[in-house]
């Protein structure tokens, strides 16, 4: 394999080297279901899509388990705002997550664990972190000693001396150390809980990725990942405390940035979130932000834009324009030698795929593919334009973004009938500019083309006649 991959532990593009040839086992951190999703907690399932794509395009099996958050503070003090069931409002919520996971493109999860339904796990590495002088009861909470674990701030680099008391407890004075966090949390009114042989109440938030990545990856596991913004304390607090129960856990650490606002990491804190469903209602389709989110490279970050967003969603018209014009003109079936048209992919993709995930670069190839067939087709260059057209769909489909995917094209359904109208109204409108060149009357030709061009209709002369498009999609 010749992928390598940014580790935020090692803080260096590694050779990524899985623990068995031919599967990889990756947890990805999933949803705190407080809220429904806006499009920055969306950012992480398309970028770790597309890692799991690549390496099931390279022949690997892929495990891959996204779990739900269903019991922390936040789900609990929202449910307590609008007053209703802690675990109503955690189902409602991760039921539209699953939606638009779904809506983006995602392959569904090979595993999507609740943390609720792993208590027995939790409590027994609970036991075991006590039982290893990691860990104490106090007050009805456990917490982890951070100090006893050495190597505690290597994934994030944080100095243990520097970092703030974690602020997780109403007890703090039952801490031996303002930074030791929580692994369980007494029972408060109103709120759910467990028994345990500490007492009741519930799991602390990072304890239950440990249990849960372990319960089904096993004790050592290729890949973890999540936002940026879960390093630290999250991830941190995840490592240490696995590592401290003596499993060897996550061999690589990946990390995808955030969806800003005027530079600021968007949140529901900050009142500046964009809902899914309400982007995809509102602004573009679903595989236009699907290719808003996934043209960066990964680590970088989005500053959010409507001017942005339907920029990229004018170049996925492109590339879908030239991928419908050249299907009309050669078809969709495989290609010459028989293989069919997922068997080939241009080696300047592979690199930059191979390169980190380089999607940016990628997607630079794409585009070329596109204007070279582009060329062709003006052209009428048939050979040619079935060539590009089997690299352009290989690559889009690597990327989830192949616009002849039934999940993406546009000729089903309702679509369908708005495009024979419009198809409709043009041709009548072509007749008469073809009318007008035929009588050599330029001025009345020209009155028509500028006619659709001013409702968005780009008309294009090709050896086989006029043909048309909306403006910017090819």
């Amino acid at each position: 394999m010749n992928l390598r991959l940014y580790d935020t532990r090692a803080r260096a593009i590694r050779d990524f080297e899985p623990l068995q040839p031919g599967k990889v086992t990756m947890y990805v951190c999933g949803a705190t279901v407080q809220s429904p999703p806006h499009i920055g907690h969306v950012r992480f399932a398309v970028n770790f899509d597309l890692l799991r794509r690549w390496l099931l395009r390279q022949g690997n099996e892929v495990v891959y388990v996204r779990n739900v958050t269903d019991v922390e503070d936040k789900v609990i003090a929202k449910s307590q705002a609008e007053q209703v069931p802690w675990w109503e409002l955690a189902y409602r919520n991760e039921r539209a997550f699953s939606a638009a996971y779904d809506l983006l493109g995602c392959l569904p999860a090979t595993l999507e664990p609740r943390a609720t339904g792993h208590i027995p796990e939790i409590v027994a590495l609970i036991g075991r972190l006590i039982e290893a002088g990691h860990a104490y009861a106090s007050g009805g909470d456990v917490l982890f000693d951070v100090r006893s674990f050495a190597d505690y701030g290597a994934l994030s680099g944080q100095r243990v001396d520097e970092v703030q008391s974690a602020g997780d407890t109403e007890n703090a004075e039952a801490k031996r150390d303002p930074r030791d966090f929580a692994l369980w949390k007494r029972v408060k009114p109103g709120e759910p809980s467990w028994d345990t042989p500490w007492g009741p109440g519930r799991p602390g938030w990072h304890i239950e990725c440990s249990a849960m990545s372990t319960k089904y990856l096993g004790r050592e596991f290729d890949v973890h990942g999540g936002g940026i913004d879960l390093v630290f304390p999250h991830h941190e607090n995840e490592r240490a405390q696995s590592l401290a129960a003596g499993d060897p856990f996550a061999r690589y650490w990946l990390h995808n940035a955030w969806v800003t606002m005027s530079g600021e990491k968007m949140s529901k804190s900050l009142g500046n979130s964009l809902l899914v469903q309400e982007v995809v209602r509102r602004d573009v389709r679903p595989v236009e932000l699907r290719y808003y989110l996934a043209s960066p490279h990964y680590r970088s970050m989005i500053e959010y834009s409507e001017e942005a967003l339907h920029e990229a969603a004018a170049a996925y018209q492109r590339l879908e324009g030239f991928v419908e014009r050249a299907v009309e003109f050669v078809g969709e079936g495989g290609d010459a030698d028989g293989e069919g048209w997922t068997s080939t992919l241009p080696e300047a993709f592979v690199q930059a795929m191979d390169d980190d995930l380089g999607v940016p670069q990628a997607l630079a190839v794409v585009h070329a593919a596109v204007r070279d067939g582009n060329t062709a087709l003006a052209a009428d260059d048939k050979a040619t334009v079935r060539a590009r057209l089997l690299e352009v769909r290989s690559m889009l489909s690597v990327l989830g973004l192949d616009p002849m995917d039934p999940r993406w094209r546009r000729t089903a359904g309702q679509d369908d009938a708005l495009r024979a109208v419009a198809d409709t109204l043009v041709r009548a409108l072509l007749v008469q500019r073809e009318e007008a060149r035929a009588r050599r009357d330029w001025a009345a030709a020209d009155a028509v083309r500028d006619q659709l061009r001013d409702a968005g209709v780009e008309v294009t002369d090709t050896p086989h006649g006029a043909r048309w498009d909306v403006a910017g999609r090819s």
